[in-house]
């Protein structure tokens, strides 16, 4: 039996005002106070609660193979039932302060990893990390179901990408275009080239004109160790509150000192970075564009060659490189994949390489949809 998924009130009523015996349920943050009286006819067979409030006098039937986890007390939410925002993670946060950052969630819950240490030995600890990430990738197969996987794309790039750079605006620009033509981008949810993907979605449907001067804003504070890298960014977005298009960031309180772009529309944040590096690529069926960076992004490339090569997810995706001085001589990684490929110790490669934004787009887009 597959269960059922209850994470809101609203769909808790939908389901107990159609029946009263409920079986292969797994309820998650559900409080149950707000029922406990009113349904007092109510059974539950073989259901799973993940972290739900359940009063001490609970008027309705539990049987013995229901499987409760109780909240756990954490500067997180383990059981947490949705992905992240800019206004959870940056809750506190207040524009013209930079300093406030140190009172966000974000900056919280990194303390407190760096305090009970990356790796951490305490068993509550790591249990909670895990459950907490378990949670996350719950709510983030729930918001791609909605999505065509072949048209879901990551750019990969290196994070100490300047916003003054050049590249930068190219980036943006090939994922506003992207996202205006139905794709959602995605990336790790950090700074440089990750956030300039995240810039170019919120600004599909705007001009190029308003993103140039979006990114003019930024470059103000080019590099995210800048005091004002954050506020630069909340600055931009005071001029431009909305955006008709979503994007999702996979960050890492492993590289916390890196803050997630707030231009994430959904940002899946995540304390093993091995899981999150996985999930992130596997996700993009669509195709990865990759553009400068230097060992997370080169890991990445292998990585991604790994799962095409054993079509560990069906099929093979693109493999689209920006920039052939960089990829063919700075970081010569293209050759190689393509001596590789024709020596038949890499299969089922799709790959290309360029250095305009249209012939990127152009690759992207003749991948089969099907």
């Amino acid at each position: 039996m597959t269960y059922k998924e209850i994470d809101s009130y609203t769909d808790l009523m939908e389901a107990i005002e159609t029946q009263n015996q409920l079986s292969f349920h797994a309820f998650q943050n559900i409080d149950f106070n707000q029922i406990s009286n009113s349904f007092t006819n109510l059974s539950f067979y073989n259901c799973i609660f993940l972290g739900c409030t359940i009063p001490e006098k609970f008027t309705v039937k539990l049987s013995e193979d229901c499987l409760i986890f109780p909240q756990i007390n954490a500067p997180f939410n383990p059981f947490i039932n949705s992905l992240y925002t800019k206004e959870k993670l940056y809750n506190n946060y207040q524009l013209g302060n930079p300093d406030s950052y140190e009172k966000t969630f974000d900056k919280v819950v990194y303390n407190h990893y760096t305090k009970q240490g990356k790796e951490a030995v305490d068993i509550k600890e790591t249990l909670t990390r895990r459950l907490h990430d378990h949670s996350i990738t719950n709510a983030l197969n729930d918001f791609v179901i909605d999505y065509d996987k072949r048209k879901i794309v990551a750019i990969m790039g290196g994070h100490s990408l300047s916003r003054s750079n050049k590249n930068f605006l190219k980036v943006a620009r090939i994922s506003k275009k992207l996202t205006e033509l139905g794709y959602l981008m995605i990336s790790g949810g950090g700074p440089g080239a990750m956030e300039a993907t995240h810039v170019g979605a919120w600004f599909a449907g705007k001009s190029n004109k308003e993103l140039t001067e979006a990114i003019n804003i930024l470059a103000e504070a080019p590099i995210y160790n800048d005091a004002l890298w954050l506020d630069k960014s909340f600055e931009v977005l005071e001029k431009h509150p909305t955006s008709n298009y979503k994007s999702l960031g996979i960050p890492t309180w492993l590289y916390g000192h890196e803050p997630p772009t707030p231009f994430a529309t959904h940002i899946a944040k995540y304390f093993a970075n091995s899981v999150r590096e996985e999930g992130l690529l596997a996700l993009a069926k669509g195709g990865v564009i990759f553009s400068p960076g230097s060992a997370g992004t080169i890991q990445e490339i292998f990585q991604d060659a790994t799962q095409n090569h054993y079509l560990s997810y069906g099929f093979a995706s693109p493999m689209v490189f920006l920039n052939k001085e960089y990829w063919t001589k700075n970081r010569p990684i293209y050759p190689l994949l393509l001596k590789l490929t024709e020596e038949e110790k890499y299969k089922n490669m799709i790959l290309s390489i360029f250095d305009s934004e249209e012939d990127v787009i152009s690759e992207i887009e003749k991948f089969p949809k099907k």
